[in-house]
């Protein structure tokens, strides 16, 4: 691959593409869901009903925000790590039925974990479209 005449041209555009707008508003979006997220059982007020929720969505909250943050810093390296944000975003729509004790969660906290967990959805897609965007180009190790 590294004597192909358009690798340098396809790292360029790659790089342009992560390094751009888009990159940064994606990345910063799944890192302010995964805040929202994390401390949603404290704005929502379900932490008191169900403790398990609350807990569940601050670990995910915070990987959310990680990932994100990640994203922003190291683009080549984690912006192929997309998927992770749409398992999460999926992972957060399901929680109120599966990790629910009573398997019967509040209204509130389903709402919540549902809008939550579209974007995330949503931004994770939108980061590996990005990476379609771009051509799909890999910067050569040689």
């Amino acid at each position: 691959m590294t004597s192909h005449p358009d690798v340098h041209e396809m790292g360029e555009r790659y790089a342009r593409v992560l390094q751009g707008p888009r990159a940064s508003a994606v990345d910063g979006l799944i890192m302010i869901t995964g805040v929202y997220t994390a401390i949603s059982g404290w704005v929502i007020h379900f932490q008191s009903t169900n403790s398990i929720m609350a807990v569940n969505n601050l670990i995910i909250g915070l990987a959310l925000a990680v990932l994100g943050l990640g994203m922003a810093v190291l683009p080549e390296r984690l912006l192929p790590l997309g998927w992770v944000a749409s398992a999460m975003g999926v992972w957060l729509i399901i929680s109120p039925w599966v990790a629910s004790l009573a398997h019967s969660a509040a209204r509130p906290l389903v709402w919540n974990n549902v809008v939550a967990g579209a974007c995330a959805f949503v931004f994770g897609l939108a980061a590996m479209g990005l990476l379609r965007a771009s051509g799909g180009a890999r910067r050569s190790r040689a």
